[in-house]
């Protein structure tokens, strides 16, 4: 078997990270509410807020993504708009982030734990 043709087969459990964008109504209370536990329910499914209505989780596989990904879905708002984009580690690793005209250092990976 070559090389390429195995990178390929392991190209599945390659790490990759899921942002959830979103932009809710908070202009009455129920909306409110809405969004608190819409919000809530992200950061218990491990989602961290790199901005606001900005959230990113690192998954360990593409597989992972997906059953975060169809969590997301089954919690969605009934209100407003929800967006899920998946990117690779690599592209995460690309990302540039500003501060005025300072750039700062993306942050790192979590420490993954390999279970054999």
């Amino acid at each position: 078997m070559s090389g390429t043709t195995e990178n390929r087969n392991l190209s599945g459990y390659r790490a990759v990270w899921l942002f959830a964008m979103f932009d809710l109504p908070t202009d009455t209370k129920r909306a409110r509410k809405d969004y608190t536990i819409f919000r809530k329910r992200l950061m218990k499914d491990g989602f961290a807020m790199v901005q606001y209505s900005v959230y990113v989780r690192h998954c360990a596989s593409e597989e992972n993504a997906q059953v975060h990904y169809k969590r997301v879905k089954g919690f969605l708002p009934p209100e407003g708009e929800v967006r899920l984009l998946q990117i690779t580690d690599k592209q995460y690793g690309r990302m540039e982030i500003f501060w005025g005209k300072k750039r700062k250092p993306t942050p790192a990976a979590p420490k993954q734990l390999e279970l054999f």
